[in-house]
């Protein structure tokens, strides 16, 4: 590759194919939470993430991995995504796809929050006003107040919140520890805490419960590659607005798998998230 077109050109399609590798692990998720407990499924991501971080480690030639210069941080973002994780995983029981994700697609917008509050990064008029959008968008697909408000919306809502948090938290680890370690840090700390959640919600497995988590394990890590993959050669801005194609991703796996029509407030509030999302990953910093 000769141009600097070409390296981006790359990291684009690898975005594309981890979307759509996200796409289809969630829609086995959806399936397979209705019969296993929410802490198993994750006993098994995280799993699969502890192995699958060993081979980034020895690939990339990382030999103190295992070790943490703030393990404080380290920890405090593992927690998050376990809670994140939990939520998300949830809403597939009781949410259509869609609906799920287009909820979920607000972390991008909160990180943005976050990072004014938390990190205290300066923010413009226009991005305010662009999270306050996005923020109706939430609405007009909750629709909190009218009799067709549907509670389980909230779940995915919650998700939304603790993920913005790891992404600030996982920037702030960033300046004590590399990716390797971070990556084997959250698979260490998911498989600690959903194994002991497990035996509190533990549900009997079934037949085909290892053809699930045989799935589910090559599906995530497989995303987790791409994404990996794809970071590494193209900027994370030139790559943040593609993360909005899980949406489509999930209209269209939720209509065929499931037959899930999306209602039009859904539709409406998606183009609103995610065009207040755009916008925001393009302007918020000019």
């Amino acid at each position: 590759m000769n141009n600097k077109s070409n390296p981006y050109t790359y990291g684009i399609i690898l975005i594309l194919l981890t979307y759509l590798s996200f796409g289809i692990l969630d829609t086995i998720q959806k399936t397979a939470v209705q019969y296993h407990s929410v802490f198993v499924l994750l006993f098994v991501k995280y799993t699969f993430c502890l192995i699958f971080s060993f081979f980034i480690a020895k690939k990339n030639n990382v030999k103190k991995y295992y070790l943490s210069n703030n393990y404080k941080i380290q920890i405090t973002r593992c927690v998050l995504s376990v809670c994140e994780a939990c939520f998300f995983v949830l809403s597939f029981r009781y949410l259509a796809l869609a609906d799920a994700h287009t909820i979920g697609s607000l972390s991008p917008v909160l990180v943005v929050f976050f990072s004014y509050l938390i990190l205290k990064e300066k923010i413009n008029l226009a991005t305010w006003v662009a999270i306050g959008i996005s923020f109706f968008g939430v609405l007009l697909i909750m629709r909190p107040g009218l009799t067709i408000f549907n509670p389980y919306l909230v779940i995915p809502l919650l998700a939304a919140f603790f993920y913005s948090l790891f992404q600030i938290a996982t920037r702030l680890n960033a300046q004590y520890d590399d990716n390797e370690t971070m990556l084997f840090y959250n698979g260490l700390i998911g498989v600690i805490i959903t194994s002991i959640l497990s035996l509190f919600f533990w549900q009997p497995l079934h037949s085909f419960s290892f053809i699930f988590f045989i799935f589910l394990g090559f599906f995530f890590c497989m995303g987790l590659f791409l994404q990996i993959k794809a970071l590494s050669i193209t900027p994370a801005s030139v790559l943040a607005p593609y993360n909005y194609t899980i949406i489509v991703w999930a209209i269209f796996f939720g209509l065929i798998v499931y037959k899930e029509i999306p209602d039009i407030f859904t539709i409406i509030g998606a183009i609103i998230i995610v065009a207040s999302g755009v916008f925001i990953f393009r302007y918020s910093y000019k």
